[in-house]
């Protein structure tokens, strides 16, 4: 579990995030939404550590993280799965090496050990058959999986995923969606998502809040978001959907 308590950040003088609390939970997917700069990727890059709160809170199953030394950093980091919005695989290595990567940066296992536990990886997110294959030669739904294998590697307790669905066509977003809530599942991950898609909302939001200029406007599941009273939520949600449907 992840727990932010009365988070706040300023930028030249301008508080971005407002006294921010949300409690993120073990085994769950749970969902950052809002506009682009509602503050909502501010929160995310407080919370995993690459910039530090005016004031507030973040717990990682209670360990505080601006009062943790570096070593007890090196090891928080250890536990947290980064997948990012471009993928950030490296051009130069094959699929099989880039998932590899974590586990020879940080894994004392033999060398075949951590081979088999990068198989096992593409294995889980039905990618062995591009092992041998660079990112140059793979769709970016490919590349997706392979970002997501790299992540869970190193079997982290904690997965932080931003926009995990750009630029993918509607049905291989699904499937992405659906593996990242299937892995946080057996895995008894916290999963965190920042996301601006509705129907990754729909689809896999099991908690979410959604932000507004900096201010935690409103907490719920997919069951209630589409039901709320709150009008800048709505608004967010009719936006979002009209988007879609021009991209799509």
């Amino acid at each position: 579990m992840i727990e932010v308590r009365h988070l706040t950040k300023d930028f030249d003088g301008r508080r971005v995030l407002n006294d921010v609390s949300a409690v993120f939970e073990t085994g769950k997917t749970n969902l950052i939404i809002g506009r682009s700069g509602s503050g909502k990727t501010v929160l995310l890059k407080n919370i995993i550590g690459l910039q530090r709160p005016a004031g507030g809170e973040i717990l990682y199953d209670g360990r505080e993280l601006t009062r943790l030394k570096k070593s007890e950093i090196n090891v928080l980091r250890r536990e947290m799965g980064m997948l990012f919005q471009g993928s950030a695989l490296f051009d130069s290595m094959t699929v099989l090496e880039n998932v590899m990567f974590p586990l020879d940066m940080f894994s004392s296992d033999l060398s075949k050990e951590r081979v088999r536990r990068a198989m096992f990886c593409l294995e889980r997110v039905n990618l062995l058959e591009a092992e041998h294959l660079y990112p140059s030669e793979i769709s970016g739904g490919m590349m997706k999986r392979a970002a997501i294998a790299r992540a869970i590697a190193l079997n982290p307790r904690y997965l932080f995923c931003d926009e995990p669905n750009s630029g993918l066509d509607p049905q291989t977003a699904l499937l992405i969606d659906d593996l990242i809530h299937d892995i946080t599942n057996d895995y008894g991950m916290t999963t965190i998502i920042n996301t601006h898609d509705m129907n990754s909302v729909m689809n896999i939001g099991e908690s979410i809040i959604f932000i507004r200029e900096g201010v935690l406007e409103w907490k719920g599941d997919r069951t209630e978001v589409v039901s709320s009273n709150n009008q800048a939520l709505q608004d967010f949600i009719f936006a979002a959907r009209k988007r879609q449907d021009i991209s799509h």
